[in-house]
């Protein structure tokens, strides 16, 4: 389970005080997948970092008892000067996992070769792309975090295997995934949510979610 209760975050853009989120609570049980709506600007990026633990909330609490992912493509953790296999070998014991598996695993999924050998900053950004998205997927959790859409690569080999894997995995785990565009929700969650104005509002379907959306952002425009 995921809860956040009373939560509240803001930032001061060099004019004034941006709210992202005003006490806010709630619960995303394990087997329910979420998806939020929230217009460009809104804070998406800064919620799913304060669910998976990259940011802090100023006020509240943020309750995890399950396994939280990254958000997929994030980059913490890896370092450019260390190679692909000592990288994949750092995070598998961060995560208590068996190195000699990740580092099996990454170097499978990604198939760079001798380049998996060489420090990551050494790496094109096809490579990088494809050796934190390998990362993710080497790691076994119960939710997890998605910004704006699946992460994709050029390499369609790679996106082919990827895109299986992770068909497979959300069979039996929970998505979150944020975007502006309810069509990027439609095919991982059907409980959802809005994002605006400092208040997260949610629903039980992602149509009704949809309905506020439309409501309200189309409102803004006018």
């Amino acid at each position: 389970m995921l809860e956040f209760e009373n939560v509240s975050k803001s930032f001061w853009t060099g004019t004034q005080r941006k709210v992202i989120l005003d006490r806010v609570s709630f619960r995303v049980e394990l087997g329910k997948s979420l998806g939020i709506l929230a217009p460009n600007g809104t804070g998406k990026t800064t919620l799913i970092n304060m669910m998976a633990g990259l940011e802090k909330p100023d006020e509240g609490e943020i309750r995890r008892s399950c396994r939280i992912s990254f958000p997929l493509g994030f980059m913490g953790g890896v370092t450019n000067r260390h190679t692909a296999m000592d990288n994949s070998r750092y995070i598998a014991r961060l995560y208590g996992l068996d190195p000699d598996y990740v580092e099996a695993f990454c170097r499978w999924m990604c198939d760079i070769d001798e380049y998996f050998d060489m420090p990551v900053g050494t790496f094109s950004s096809g490579m990088r792309a494809r050796f934190t998205f390998a990362l993710m997927l080497a790691l076994d959790f119960d939710v997890y975090l998605i910004d704006e859409g699946m992460p994709s690569t050029t390499d369609v080999n790679f996106n082919r295997k990827a895109a299986e894997i992770l068909k497979e995995r959300f069979r039996t785990t929970t998505v979150i995934i944020v975007s502006h565009q309810a069509e990027t929700l439609e095919k991982h969650a059907k409980q959802a949510a809005v994002l605006m104005n400092g208040q997260l509002n949610m629903f039980e379907t992602l149509e009704e979610a949809k309905q506020l959306y439309d409501y309200q952002t189309q409102g803004a425009k006018v």
